[in-house]
């Protein structure tokens, strides 16, 4: 079985960067598309073995259509949550590769479709490596688990704009309880096998499922469904009769599910372990492994990993001391670290004052976009609060990929549960990162190229992506922002916390550090709060490995732009640098080293 993230595969959450895919409803048998289609004319077909293979992969699969913006006859549907599901799915992708490896001779490819060859290869060979370890995937943790992740998505990509969409989104409540039965019956099967995440993650999960059923009828997923429906138009509703429907399905389905989840949570609670590492799994070793070689696309040990990071860490702090020189402060990198983590001065009031900042900072970069890339994104960005059910257990801040038909926009989610978390020196870091040019510029070209395979439209490869949004932070300083130099401090505090997941990613699940000796570590050496640590570390926690996808993928980038400029000089284009990178799609960072070449080298020949 796996996991809400397993299923969907994202970054900061299963519900931000890439959508779900690759996930099941009803069971069917899976065969490889027609062979004979695809040794006929391959340059012309194979763009059609990956039209077909998208379209077996969603019909398995409601909530990747939804997260596609496809409304049928599934709408009203979950994924079937079965390990037997996973297997399907997994099947469908493999064939589909032997098909292509057969009938396909990458030698007669030429441009997108050879890249799309070599991706769709590079990406059934991942996720064939990951797969076997599906097992030790948790069902239910603070950051992607299915408590939250479900009534999230029935908030955030379930929409309602007619009688139709109301009768699916109260169907989908009505199914609710036993998508989670099934869910329920798989953690108690993995954790009886002795695979549980830490005991202290049981308090978030147990928190998160006790805000919903206290909450009764005003609980966020009725209080959305209402307000969906007021929304459309009164003479074309019966809105009495679908909102009496929808509190129906949650209190004879949804709710009594929670509240055997809510038995189950405890019950696994008592007998959890206090290990954090992924070490402690009978293939814990080979699982990390398998873990980074995936997130990051390269073959790095955890051992020269753990090194980059220490490297990265030191130059950050030389870089940071000059700051403090510059604003005149007097005493240790330790001791500038505890001042602009505990003094008022860097802290909001007010989410609104937040938020309107965040958005003053977007808006400041969206004027000046044109200058820096020829492609520029076509959705609109929107910046939202983390809903108040799952603001104490979600992340920081994660992005949520516009719908291909642009009937939802990007949206930038900010947790705004703790202010003391929220450093004002870090929000325009921040909001570069998921906002512009970071991820919802990179996602909405993403979204609407049109003229790749779904895959590469809607896939993801972590060390791009995330390479990318961090890339994008540091981009915001050469575009002429940061020109407060406690926000140029926080830039780089934003910078040196991504140098540090390297540390302590690899310090737990290699190293065997303990939570503690983690959160120690980042104490140590960032200026970020208390809350913001501890919540950081428990993430790596739960999600091995995909911390270090950032700092890989961003040096990456950084060398790439180095090695353009020095080779180019005077006509270096950072324009042209930019899209080059973006208007591929996610790359695995070989082959997008190999973009990059082939880019120098058209540029050097006019």
């Amino acid at each position: 079985m796996k996991s809400w993230k397993a299923l969907c595969g994202t970054t900061l959450g299963a519900l931000t960067l890439a959508g779900c895919s690759a996930v099941h409803e009803e069971p069917r048998t899976t065969h490889a598309p027609d062979s004979d289609m695809a040794v006929s004319n391959p340059a012309k077909d194979i763009g059609a073995l990956f039209e077909t293979y998208d379209a077996e992969q969603l019909a398995l699969s409601p909530i990747g259509k939804s997260f596609r913006g496809i409304r049928d006859a599934d709408y009203d549907k979950w994924d079937d949550f079965s390990d037997a599901a996973a297997v399907r799915s997994q099947e469908l992708l493999q064939s589909t590769a032997a098909t292509m490896r057969a009938g396909y001779n990458l030698a007669g490819l030429e441009g997108q479709d050879a890249l799309s060859y070599r991706l769709f290869d590079a990406m059934a060979k991942r996720s064939a490596r990951s797969f076997e370890f599906r097992e030790y995937n948790y069902i239910f943790d603070q950051m992607n688990g299915s408590q939250s992740q479900l009534p999230a998505f029935l908030i955030n990509i379930h929409r309602v704009s007619n009688a139709e969409d109301a009768q699916a989104y109260i169907g989908r409540m009505e199914k609710l309880g036993p998508a989670l039965d099934q869910l329920i019956a798989e953690s108690r099967r993995q954790a009886d096998a002795g695979v549980m995440p830490p005991d202290w993650v049981y308090p978030y999960v147990i928190s998160d499922i006790e805000n919903l059923l206290s909450a009764g009828d005003d609980n966020a997923v009725l209080e959305d469904f209402e307000s969906k429906v007021a929304a459309l138009d009164p003479s074309a509703v019966d809105a009495t009769a679908w909102v009496a429907a929808a509190h129906d399905a949650w209190e004879s389905s949804a709710q009594p599910a929670y509240e055997r989840l809510l038995a189950e949570m405890k019950r696994q609670q008592a007998m959890a372990p206090t290990d954090d590492g992924i070490w402690r799994f009978p293939r814990g070793a080979d699982y990390y492994k398998a873990l980074l070689a995936n997130y990051t696309t390269t073959d790095l040990t955890a051992d020269e990993i753990h090194a980059i990071g220490l490297r990265e860490v030191a130059r950050i702090h030389d870089e940071m001391r000059a700051i403090m020189k510059q604003v005149g402060f007097e005493g240790t990198l330790q001791e500038f670290f505890a001042y602009t983590r505990t003094d008022d001065r860097f802290f909001y009031d007010s989410r609104e004052d937040y938020i309107a900042d965040a958005q003053a900072a977007i808006d400041k970069v969206e004027k000046v976009m044109p200058q820096w890339f020829g492609v520029l994104p076509t959705d609109p960005l929107v910046i939202k609060p983390v809903e108040a059910f799952r603001e104490k257990s979600a992340g920081k801040a994660f992005y949520q990929r516009p719908a291909p038909d642009g009937s939802r926009p990007g949206t930038y989610y900010v947790n705004l549960y703790n202010l003391k978390d929220m450093s004002k020196n870090e929000l325009e870091a921040l909001a570069y990162h998921e906002g512009l040019p970071g991820h919802h510029l990179q996602l909405s070209i993403q979204t609407q190229l049109g003229d790749v395979p779904p895959f590469r439209r809607f896939g993801g490869v972590t060390a791009y992506t995330e390479g990318w949004g961090l890339y994008s932070e540091e981009l915001g300083k050469d575009m002429g922002f940061y020109t407060d130099p406690y926000s140029d401090f926080g830039r780089l505090g934003m910078e040196l916390w991504r140098a540090c997941r390297l540390v302590v990613d690899t310090g737990i699940h290699h190293k065997r550090w303990s939570r503690e000796q983690a959160i120690e570590y980042l104490t140590d050496n960032t200026p970020n709060p208390d809350g913001d640590i501890r919540k950081a570390i428990e993430r790596y926690i739960v999600f091995p490995g995909q911390a270090t996808a950032y700092m890989i993928g961003k040096l990456k980038i950084m060398e790439l732009r180095e090695k353009a400029r020095t080779e180019l000089g005077g006509d270096f284009d950072i324009r042209g640098f930019h899209d080059t990178i973006l208007t591929s799609g996610p790359v695995p960072l070989s082959i997008l080293e190999e973009n990059v070449d082939a880019w120098i080298a058209g540029e050097k020949g006019g």
